[in-house]
């Protein structure tokens, strides 16, 4: 038993070196898996957040904070639907809470609006 604990020890401690190293991250939680296939495809805009992108009322940076750090949520969310799933992230931008809606396909995912 004191063999195994310390095995366990030091396999965190490589795993966590090893992570950093790499920037290999492990997402276990749907909302970590779905943000990450989000953001692991070339990311397009719609004619409504280009509008609001060009009128300096959002930028990409707002975006990427959602596809890092929102929660999506899977009641609000179409993962069923063909060939692309719609996806309802939460987040907050100045201080409000917002809702930004993806629709994730096979090759793109394309940011459709931005509700506060």
């Amino acid at each position: 038993m004191v063999g195994f604990s310390i095995g366990l020890i030091f396999l965190g401690i490589f795993l966590k070196k090893k992570s950093d190293e790499t920037g290999v991250s492990f997402c276990y939680l749907p909302n970590c898996r779905t943000l990450k296939d989000i953001r692991s495809k070339p990311l397009s805009y719609s004619d409504e957040i280009n509008q609001l992108i060009a009128n300096k009322e959002l930028d990409s940076t707002i975006i990427n904070s959602f596809l890092f750090d929102g929660d999506v949520d899977f009641r609000k969310s179409e993962t069923k639907s063909k060939p692309c799933k719609t996806y309802s992230i939460e987040g907050e931008v100045n201080q409000k809470e917002a809702v930004l809606t993806v629709r994730n396909c096979a090759s793109k995912a394309v940011v459709e609006q931005i509700e506060y």
